[in-house]
């Protein structure tokens, strides 16, 4: 990092003395607090990011012309050190992604939905959706003949196939072109999972064969419109269809249980055919991806499982552009409580980076991009996938994902299935009593105001030991600080922000979220500046006009962060002027 010369500092001092800033210029102007100021310099792409940050763009931060004064803290029990010279990282925004799928219906048609999703900026949205990309025909309306009709399930019992298609266009499920119509609405990008399944299940006589064309056609029909493709949905696993076939029926001679080395060898057979439609249609960018187990098998799990990275990775012959990984993070249909889910985002994601990246060079494997495009948590019981705990969590979760270098990000899912609270879905669809379909769940309020006051790089953020919270900090372009606090605790705490290497400006702005007395510690609400919603959960209906609490900044900056909540900051630089 380079320092500012003698002669540079000695016009910033005449600046400050002789100047005011040219952002709420009646305000009183500040003195600056630490003398030396290094510039940022962008420090080399990560491995585990590469070319999802090819279309990186600077992103500024306009102050708001309106906001309600609030006071900061005087007396604080923490400390928060920024470091704007030490850039970690600079932001892919296809980590802000989420997860369509076939079965919450036309998306399209329901315009306020829409406006949120348009809203929330997803910029990747992944589809079909889950196991169903395994047993999903984008290009027919019923079984095709090289389908059978019926699959074997992991216990070696036949159930119907239930295929998906993607000319079905009836009200209750959604196209593929609905699909591309909501990718153009959203003005987002598609991450689309191809079936492998077909590559396994197939009665023709090439059934690898089939499932390439399937797949290579499917990139053809898209015509550059996607970059990011993968190639199954947690193959690895015993629930999906592609890992017992009935051999009777397999017409190349694969086994009956799947491995990571046959999938390895499907893959690099798939993924050829892809990339020459791809060439074909111009779209000479085109990144598949290919599916990781991304933490250590517990013992009851089957052997494909345990032994799916080993084989894989020994086997795919960096034919792979990137890796896919997903994670629930919390134990699977426990009732967990909330102080022990907001403990897994750090671990849990630090674990599994090393985890896959030890895996790859292991065996050899160079390090390449990860996306980690299903994430949510498993808790059940007492509504916590619906509540403001998992909005908490899902800023931590977005925040551990740029500390740990991941490419791209999706949450799982736009919308799914009420059962009681135990829903993923970041909107209602429908089926949740006295809610309208497409209504947001405090997650959706957590992840808009990340992305809103979190800058296009990530810079250094040193807490001291008072507090359980968390805290990521950004720059944007223009040179302010953007500030995602998660306060983990029961109880309220005030932070000091030492901010070094910036010379601080003359306002913050921040926006505080908190939950309501519903539903234990798990409530259904968020309360957004003291704006909360009408209806018996989700958040205020007026989220993008709510106006930011703002303070000036004399010789204090620091924050309140209330019991469980999260909070969001952008403080302004100094924008100096030098006047002769």
């Amino acid at each position: 990092m380079k320092k500012l010369t003698l002669i540079a500092f000695t016009i910033i001092l005449l600046q400050c003395s002789c100047s005011k800033s040219d952002e709420n210029s009646s305000d009183p102007a500040p003195t600056p607090e630490d003398p030396v100021i290094e510039e940022q310099i962008d420090p080399a792409t990560a491995n585990t990011i590469g070319f999802f940050l090819d279309n990186w763009a600077a992103k500024n931060f306009t102050s708001p012309a309106s906001f309600t004064d609030a006071t900061i803290p005087e007396a604080t029990n923490s400390t928060v050190t920024v470091d704007y010279a030490n850039v970690i990282t600079k932001i892919p925004s296809s980590i802000y992604g989420n997860n369509a799928n076939l079965w919450s219906g036309k998306l399209i048609t329901n315009t306020p939905l829409v406006t949120d999703i348009s809203n929330l900026k997803p910029n990747i949205i992944r589809f079909p959706g889950g196991s169903i990309s395994d047993i999903y025909f984008w290009n027919a309306s019923s079984n095709p003949p090289t389908a059978p009709s019926k699959l074997m399930k992991a216990d070696g019992t036949e159930e119907n196939s239930g295929f998906w298609f993607g000319k079905n266009d009836e009200d209750w499920t959604i196209s593929l072109d609905n699909y591309y119509q909501l990718l153009q609405s959203t003005s987002s990008k598609g991450i689309i999972t191809i079936n492998y399944g077909y590559a396994r299940y197939g009665i023709g006589s090439n059934p690898v064969a089939d499932a390439a064309k399937l797949a290579a056609d499917w990139v053809t029909y898209d015509n550059g419109r996607t970059q990011y493709w993968e190639i199954g949905n947690e193959v690895y696993a015993d629930w999906e269809a592609s890992y017992r076939i009935n051999t009777a029926n397999n017409k190349d001679g694969q086994p009956e249980l799947l491995n990571g080395q046959l999938y390895a060898q499907h893959f690099k057979i798939i993924a050829e055919a892809m990339r020459k439609a791809a060439a074909a249609v111009g779209n000479s960018n085109i990144k598949i991806g290919a599916i990781m187990v991304e933490s250590s098998p517990a013992s009851y799990l089957p052997d494909c499982y345990k032994t799916w990275n080993d084989k894989l990775l020994k086997n795919i012959e960096n034919k792979a552009d990137y890796y896919v990984i997903h994670n629930y993070y919390t134990n699977y249909n426990t009732n967990a409580a909330a102080s022990e889910i907001l403990e897994t985002p750090k671990k849990v994601t630090a674990d599994m980076m090393t985890f896959c990246k030890n895996a790859l060079t292991s065996t050899g494997n160079e390090i390449k991009p990860f996306a980690l495009d299903e994430w949510n948590i498993f808790s059940t019981g007492s509504k916590q996938q619906v509540s403001h705990i998992n909005g908490m969590h899902a800023v931590l979760i977005l925040g551990e994902v740029l500390k740990n270098k991941i490419g791209l990000a999706a949450r799982w899912d736009l919308a799914n299935a009420w059962a009681n609270g135990d829903d993923h879905g970041m909107f209602s669809n429908g089926d949740e009593p006295n809610i309208p379909k497409g209504n947001p769940r405090p997650a959706f309020y957590h992840m808009y105001y990340f992305q809103k006051y979190m800058g296009d790089r990530l810079i250094e953020a040193n807490k001291d030991t008072n507090g359980n919270y968390e805290v990521y900090a950004s720059s944007f372009s223009d040179g302010k600080i953007g500030l995602a606090f998660v306060n983990k605790a029961t109880t309220s705490i005030n932070i000091k922000l030492k901010l070094n290497n910036f010379l601080t400006g003359k306002r913050m702005f921040w926006y505080t979220l908190i939950g309501d007395t519903d539903n234990g510690e798990f409530s259904r609400k968020v309360i957004i500046n003291g704006n909360g919603p009408t209806l018996t959960a989700g958040g205020p209906a007026n989220y993008t006009t709510i106006k930011p609490f703002s303070s000036l900044i004399t010789n204090n900056t620091s924050v309140t962060l209330p019991a469980r909540s999260s909070v969001f900051v952008v403080i302004e630089k100094n924008k100096l002027k030098l006047s002769i």
